[in-house]
């Protein structure tokens, strides 16, 4: 994932690779802990492009507009896994009965 976020914030040497791993592990466990769960990384999907946004804004030095400028994005994700994480105890509940 380090190569993608290179990429994403159009950077094309390696002296920062360390830093750039721990703004990866830092912002996973910032939107896993603002979300409420485990997200999945490794999909094109929103977690991935919302982690590398706060990349993009911790590599700036302006990770305290990220939560401001991505509430949407933010609050969908949580509506969504919450919704999808009842759907999934309703199946096991329904399945058990």
């Amino acid at each position: 994932m380090l190569e993608e976020l290179k990429k994403h914030l159009r950077i094309t040497w390696n002296e920062e690779d360390l830093e750039l791993t721990s703004m990866l592990e830092r912002g996973e466990k910032y939107l896993n802990r603002i979300i409420g769960i485990e997200l999945d990384y490794t999909q094109d999907d929103l977690p991935k492009s919302l982690l590398f946004d706060y990349c993009r804004y911790s590599y700036n030095n302006s990770i305290e507009y990220f939560t401001q400028n991505f509430h949407d994005e933010i609050l969908y994700l949580q509506l969504y896994e919450a919704s999808r994480e009842l759907a999934e105890k309703s199946d096991v509940n329904d399945t058990e009965s």
